[in-house]
């Protein structure tokens, strides 16, 4: 059990969560939230989906109200952390304050993977990750008719089907072959392409963005490296995004795609942990080191640090889960699938409601479910006790998932 305050440097899913667990495991030390954005902590998986769609203000989205933190004595600091002595165990802050912990947890997120091509400082270019993303591009898109997506990603793709819902001309813009090309199947893009460009939005492939047109410092189109031009009023990007371990780089602690930590989430130092976006961890599920970008390893890696940190020390053994919603599709999978050999789709693609499973070396390793909820809850049963089932079983509508949980 840890001795002194326990310091969290971030607010969103993964340092929330490590706050409210530790007073839930009755951790009765102080607990400090270090918050560097002016809400109170919020979700953000609405910032791209029914919260850009809406007209609600942002206390629909957060975690809490103020008096929750009052109540359990959580102490929120709004302010950013810049630089960690280890030696002396001190957070200090941007203000200039110094904070003394007895240990502290990185929650420090991703930040967006920026363009580098001409006038991508333009006003009208615009990336979304935070609230105050969220509530401009709501602002904007009431003021434009036309906008260009770069990246068929989750977030470009759920930005693309609420900016056409909305009446938007929509063009999306992916170098990739096929969209979502690095989260799923081909099966599943080639549903979700044939979906997008039924709403009217036209996707473009194999291409990319080469410069950003602009007149009087307002955006007027998109140049692509076939020669096109798409005429825009409003450019939104997604690209990806960037682990933020400058903080523990700076501090000495190693680093790679995410901030290096153990199968317990425990950095090189025995008094610093890492989480969520930000942390590359140990896997024994997986045989391997993961980073993931999910709401379901955020939550689960904090519950797992305030768990260790309150004397109930165990392995993180999380089953990865996610989701997106897209125009009236919503997309969930369960498990891992990269690496598959073998998919076996269960439904039907032309009813809007199906799943495919995939197989590495005849092993259920993930689940793609669009419109079918039950298909994605067993996945995430089964694959979260280590189990499978054959390959024609899945294809078989007949046969009785429930049953195969028994």
């Amino acid at each position: 059990m840890t001795q002194g305050p326990v310091l969290i440097a971030g607010a969103g899913h993964a340092g929330f969560q490590v706050a409210a667990s530790l007073r839930q495991h009755g951790f009765a030390k102080p607990i400090r939230l270090i918050n560097d954005e002016a809400h109170l902590p919020y979700q953000r998986p609405p910032l791209s989906k029914a919260y850009l769609k809406g007209t609600g203000g942002p206390d629909s989205l957060m975690f809490r109200p103020d008096k929750f933190y009052r109540d359990q004595n959580i102490e929120l600091i709004s302010d950013r952390a810049v630089a960690i002595d280890r030696e002396l165990r001190k957070l200090k802050l941007a203000s200039g304050s110094l904070l003394d912990y007895g240990h502290l947890v990185l929650a420090t997120g991703a930040r967006n993977r920026l363009i580098d091509i001409p006038n991508a400082n333009l006003q009208d270019v615009r990336y979304l990750r935070i609230l105050d993303d969220s509530e401009d591009l709501r602002r904007r898109m009431a003021a434009s008719k036309h906008v260009v997506v770069i990246g068929a990603g989750f977030i470009g793709l759920e930005f693309a089907a609420t900016a056409r819902i909305k009446g938007l001309e929509v063009d999306v813009v992916e170098l990739a072959s096929r969209v979502m090309a690095r989260a799923v199947t081909a099966e599943v893009s080639e549903y979700f392409q044939a979906r997008h460009h039924a709403a009217g939005i036209r996707i473009h492939l194999g291409v990319q963005a080469t410069s950003i047109e602009g007149t009087g410092g307002k955006v007027t189109g998109v140049s692509l490296s076939d020669g096109r031009h798409i005429p825009a009023d409003l450019v939104v990007v997604g690209v990806g995004v960037l682990p933020n371990v400058e903080l523990a780089a700076e501090a000495g602690l190693p680093v790679a795609s995410g901030i290096i930590v153990n199968e317990q989430l425990l950095t090189s130092d025995p008094n610093i942990s890492a989480i969520g976006d930000c942390a590359l961890f140990a896997s024994p599920r997986f045989g391997g080191s993961l980073r993931l970008e999910s709401v379901q390893n955020a939550t689960d890696h904090a519950r797992c640090v305030a768990a260790r940190l309150t004397g109930e020390a165990k392995t993180y053994d999380g089953q990865p889960w996610f989701w997106s919603d897209q125009g009236d599709d919503k997309l969930q999978i369960a498990g891992l699938t990269t690496g598959y050999d073998q998919v076996v789709i269960r439904g039907d693609p032309a009813q809007k409601a199906f799943s495919v499973f995939c197989y590495k070396q005849g092993r259920l390793v993930g689940i793609e479910s669009i419109n079918r909820a039950g298909d994605h809850m067993f996945g995430r049963r089964l694959l979260g006790m280590n189990r499978s089932i054959e390959p024609e079983q899945a294809a078989d509508l007949g046969f009785d998932l429930k049953a195969a949980l028994g």
